[in-house]
């Protein structure tokens, strides 16, 4: 944070500058994107207070998960008190331009040294001191004195001043776009943690179901060996295919259990907290949009291209204020009140002067703030530049990802249906004693395969929609238009696990 003065009679014009804040901000932004667990690193995976415990299981909606997290996540919190901040540094400047009163009173006794204040007898004989007494005159004096009176002082005319005022008022504009643009990333982050805990909750589900199939099967396959109908082969396959989805259903579980707690941390639940997923996200096409459409959106909309573009107007008001340092300034002081001898005589006094300063040579100052100030207009140019292409390439990326997304989904559960049937048929031959259980437990590999890949899919297009609505600024005030939620369930199709 860089600052520098404007010149006046018992004047300092501070000049406010949130680049430090806005780059923090923008710096807490990258780190979101990354998404690391730990929020000493990313503050958006923290929260600044637990919601009390709640027994027993607590019912959670996506809406209720992203009002909570608005309510106590940690870089929105942040982003709030630095936007709290830049409204102060503002009021500080504007106290320093308005009118300044204040009351001065004091009372007091004090001993004087008249000899040492230049008084002699021949001082003292021509205030009216009698000759033959001034010889002998007390020159230490005590004296009790009070003093009241009301002090006024302003700044009658700072040009350079007045930029600076206007720059802190850009200034805390930016801001709040970069509060606003936390409050957007807060609605992502919390959607993408409660799509991941649903997509966990579906690998789940699936888990369940096969492991039932599985279940089925190898008691089929103890009875036929018993029976004498099967191999001890085809037990001993069913078995391990029975324990190894057993440990499928337990991984999923363990991730299931990891992302609600993940979810909790976000929005101000203790990690303990019980919670019941009660949204489900069944798959939903969105309107195509060319990219035309959306970069005149997301122009429109995005506040960190609002907080730019704001904070190339503060410098350019902080460029002028520099020019204008060369100006003169004009301020008032004055002053009106009472002085005497502690409970006698008191007598009115009173002050009134102007100044007038004129800056004569500065030169090496002046120029170090104006080139310092161009510098700065220059770098946040080029860096508005360059969040112009950043925004056409993050909408274009968008735009792929929900594409090839929406494929994933298509092919993913076509897939699924395929691995069913295949599981049905091989399970029917197997019942029949056309063949051994091995195509069985291949057939239920590849089903359990096309589900994880179609709850990654689901989960990728949802995720893309949400990113799409990101990139175009409106996640915070229309991620139900891009991720319709359902209820009932946590997925949007029937988990499959054969017969």
């Amino acid at each position: 944070m860089k600052s520098w003065k404007i010149a006046a009679p018992e004047l300092v014009l501070t000049r406010l500058v949130l680049t430090g804040l806005v780059a923090g901000l923008f710096c807490a932004s990258a780190m979101a994107q990354a998404n690391p667990n730990n929020s000493t690193q990313n503050p958006y995976v923290g929260s600044v207070e637990a919601v009390a415990v709640t027994p027993g299981v607590r019912p959670l909606a996506l809406d209720d998960a992203i009002r909570l997290g608005l309510e106590n996540n940690l870089a929105l919190t942040l982003a709030h008190l630095n936007e709290e901040s830049a409204e102060a540094q503002k009021l500080q400047l504007a106290n320093a331009l308005l009118p300044n009163l204040s009351l001065h009173g004091e009372t007091g006794l004090h001993q004087l040294n008249l000899r040492a204040g230049g008084f002699t007898p021949e001082t003292l004989i021509k205030f009216g001191v009698p000759p033959a007494e001034a010889p002998y005159y007390p020159y230490m004096v005590k004296v009790d004195s009070t003093i009241g009176q009301v002090n006024l002082s302003q700044a009658l005319f700072t040009w350079s001043g007045w930029d600076v005022w206007k720059a802190a008022k850009a200034n805390q504009r930016a801001a709040y776009y970069a509060s606003q643009s936390s409050r957007g990333l807060v609605v992502l982050n919390v959607g993408t943690a409660y799509l991941q805990a649903l997509a966990a909750s579906s690998q789940v589900d699936y888990a369940e179901a096969l492991l039932k199939t599985d279940e089925t099967l190898l008691y089929q396959a103890q009875e036929e060996h018993k029976a004498g109908t099967a191999a001890n082969l085809d037990e001993l396959r069913a078995r391990v295919q029975y324990q190894t989805q057993q440990l499928s259903l337990i991984q999923s579980e363990n991730d299931f259990k990891k992302a609600k707690i993940a979810l909790n941390r976000q929005i101000g639940l203790v990690p303990g907290q019980e919670i019941q997923l009660t949204d489900a996200t069944p798959y939903a096409d969105l309107a195509a949009v060319t990219i035309e459409e959306a970069k005149r959106q997301a122009y429109a909309s995005r506040q960190d291209y609002q907080q730019m573009r704001q904070q190339i107007l503060a410098a350019r008001l902080e460029r002028q204020a520099a020019k204008h340092e060369r100006y003169p300034s004009l301020s008032f002081r004055g002053n009106y009140g009472v002085t005497g001898v502690s409970g006698l005589i008191y007598h009115g006094t009173f002050t009134a002067e102007g100044s007038l300063t004129v800056p004569i040579f500065q030169e090496a100052k002046f120029r170090g703030d104006r080139d310092v100030a161009v510098a700065q207009v220059d770098e946040l140019r080029s860096e508005f530049n360059d969040l112009t292409n950043k925004i056409d390439q993050q909408l274009r990326d968008s735009l792929f990802d929900l594409q090839s997304a929406a494929e994933l989904v298509r092919v993913s559960r076509s897939n699924v249906e395929l691995a069913t049937k295949t599981l049905e048929q091989s399970t029917d031959r197997f019942q029949a004693g056309v063949d051994d259980n091995l195509p069985v437990v291949q057939a239920q590999s590849t089903l359990a395969q096309a589900q994880n890949q179609y709850v990654r899919s689901v989960y990728q297009f949802n995720q893309a929609k949400l990113g799409l609505a990101r990139n175009l600024g409106l996640v915070d005030t229309q991620y139900k238009n891009y991720i319709p939620m359902g209820s009932g369930g946590s997925s949007g199709q029937q988990p499959q696990g054969g017969k």
